[in-house]
């Protein structure tokens, strides 16, 4: 079995941010994966899209459940690991495409650890984060000298990464967005909120005020100590 999976980072939105090495590799795969139903559909598609022609390549959605429940989940990441696996020992190389970086909260990282338990292949292209392409849009640093820096993600916990000292990337939101724009008004720091980074939809929110709570799923808050 000589097949290798990649999980391509191919970052938050804007297919200039796409990295040269991401390119390759797809460019190089025999098939691609896109997480969700319909891969035309995807978000990462579209990004990828946006500087390659995938016509001519096996593009197969992979169905990741956005739930939290456990069993759903790994029966989800078990069957896509075993889908994949299937494509290795077929001597493919295949791409998984995902948001952002595959390292910072990507579904990606347990097909790839479930790839490697099983004796597979499977390596790991980088790519740019949101929060750090959302700081680069405000034109600020996440941090400075000795400041230490947190990714929380938000749908899970918020009061006390609050009361953490330096810059807080708060991420996941989803339906806690109402409670995480609450403790922003209660506590005495700076917020923006960057919503679909990248995207033709971009959105830039100054202060807790200003932060709509419908906002999409992709969106991102920068919150720094005054």
């Amino acid at each position: 079995m000589s097949g290798i999976l990649y999980g391509v980072g191919v970052g938050p939105g804007d297919p200039e941010l796409l990295t040269l090495k991401a390119v390759r590799i797809m460019k190089e795969s025999d098939i691609i994966l896109v997480p969700g139903e319909e891969p035309r559909n995807s978000v990462a598609y579209k990004i990828a899209t946006g500087v390659l022609d995938l016509s001519n390549k096996e593009v197969v959605a992979i169905e990741m459940p956005m739930t939290k429940d456990k069993q759903v989940l790994e029966k989800a990441h078990q069957e896509a690991a075993e889908q994949i696996m299937g494509y290795l020992k077929d001597n493919k190389q295949v791409a998984f495409l995902t948001l952002g970086d595959p390292c910072v909260y990507s579904t990606y990282i347990y097909v790839h650890k479930r790839i490697l338990k099983a004796g597979g292949k499977a390596s790991i292209i980088s790519g740019i984060t949101s929060f750090c392409a959302a700081a680069a849009l405000i034109g600020d640093s996440l941090v400075e000298k000795a400041e230490p820096l947190h990714i929380i993600p938000a749908s899970y916990a918020i009061e006390e990464a609050m009361n953490l000292k330096g810059t807080k990337v708060l991420m996941k939101a989803g339906k806690k967005l109402s409670l995480v724009k609450q403790k922003l008004k209660e506590s005495d720091a700076q917020a923006v909120m960057v919503e679909n980074c990248g995207m033709e939809d971009e959105k830039i929110y100054y202060g807790a005020d200003e932060i709509e709570e419908n906002a999409g799923y992709y969106s991102l808050i920068i919150v720094k100590d005054k």
